[in-house]
C-alpha cells in the first residue's frame, strides 16, 4: 500500500493558477505531503499573498513566479526559472483557466473567445511543451502532468460553448501527452471537477441555469477534496497513471444532464 505522507519529499511541482481557488487547494495538499511547490499566475500581489499564506499554513516551501500562460515567451521564462531554482520538475498541474459570461453562443465576442482559448487551452499546451522538454532532459528523467479538465470536458452547461470547447480539447491534449510521453517515463492524467467550492462556483447556491431551462441551486464540495485526489494521482509511481478521474458533488445534476 502506498503511503502518501511525505510522498512528495524532495520533489518539485508547478501549479498554474496556484494562487486562488482549486489551484490553491491543490498547492496546499501537495505542500502537506512534502512537495516543493511553485505557484504561478498573472497577478503578483495575489501570488505573493497566497505564497505567504500557504507557507505559514503548511510550513512547506512555496515559490511564486508571475507568468501569463497564454504567452509563449512568458511560459518559457517560467520554466527557465524553475530549472534555475531546482534543476528539475517532477509534476506539472495545468490548472489555470478562465470563463466568460454565460451568454448565447452568438453573443460571445471574438475577443472573449480568444481570451478563454488562450488561458484554458493554449496555456496548457505551452506549459506541457516546456514540461516535456525539461522532463525528458533531466536525470532521472520523467515526471507527471495532470490537467484540470472539469466536468465540462464531457458534459456542457447551457451557454458555455467557449469554456466547454476548451475543456473537451484538454481531454485530447491529455491523451496525446500520455501517448507521446510514454517512451520518456512521462505520465499524463486528467481530473474532471464538479462543483468544488471556489469563487467561480459561489453562484451555485443561488441557482444556475439547467439544461431544461429551469434555474436551480446545486450542491458543492470543499475544494480540499480535489487536493486530496491530486495527491493520490501525483503519488503514484510513474509506472502507474490515472488517465481520467472525476471528483464531483454527489447530488449535483451531472448524471442525466441533457
Amino acid at each position: 500500500m502506498t503511503n502518501y505522507q511525505d510522498s512528495g519529499r524532495g520533489k518539485i511541482a508547478l501549479v498554474t493558477g496556484g494562487g486562488t481557488g482549486v489551484g490553491k487547494a491543490i498547492s496546499t495538499a501537495l505542500l502537506g505531503v512534502g512537495w516543493t511547490v511553485v505557484i504561478t499566475g498573472r497577478r503578483k500581489d495575489v501570488l505573493d499573498e497566497a505564497a505567504s499564506a500557504l507557507a505559514a499554513e503548511t510550513k512547506g516551501t512555496v515559490k511564486p513566479i508571475v507568468s501569463d500562460v497564454s504567452d509563449p515567451q512568458s511560459v518559457a521564462a517560467l520554466f527557465e526559472a524553475v530549472k534555475a531554482a531546482y534543476g528539475r520538475l517532477d509534476l506539472l498541474i495545468n490548472n489555470a483557466g478562465i470563463n466568460v459570461p454565460n451568454v448565447a453562443m452568438e453573443e460571445v465576442t471574438f475577443e472573449q473567445w480568444n481570451a478563454i482559448v488562450g488561458a484554458n487551452l493554449t496555456g496548457a499546451f505551452l506549459c506541457t511543451q516546456q514540461a516535456l522538454k525539461l522532463m525528458k532532459a533531466q536525470t532521472p528523467r520523467g515526471g507527471r502532468i495532470i490537467n484540470n479538465g472539469s466536468i465540462s470536458a464531457t458534459t456542457p452547461r447551457p451557454n458555455s460553448a467557449p469554456y466547454t470547447a476548451t475543456k473537451h480539447a484538454i481531454t485530447g491534449l491529455t491523451k496525446s501527452t500520455a501517448l507521446d510521453g510514454r517512451p520518456f517515463d512521462i505520465a499524463c492524467g486528467q481530473i474532471d471537477i464538479g462543483n468544488a467550492t471556489t469563487e467561480m462556483t459561489s453562484k451555485m447556491a443561488g441557482g444556475v441555469l439547467q439544461a431544461n431551462g429551469e434555474t436551480a441551486s446545486e450542491p458543492t464540495i470543499p475544494a480540499h477534496y480535489i487536493g486530496d485526489a491530486v495527491v493520490y494521482m501525483a503519488g503514484l509511481p510513474l509506472e502507474a497513471n490515472v488517465l481520467s478521474l472525476t471528483v464531483m458533488a454527489t447530488k449535483m445534476p451531472l448524471v442525466g444532464r441533457g
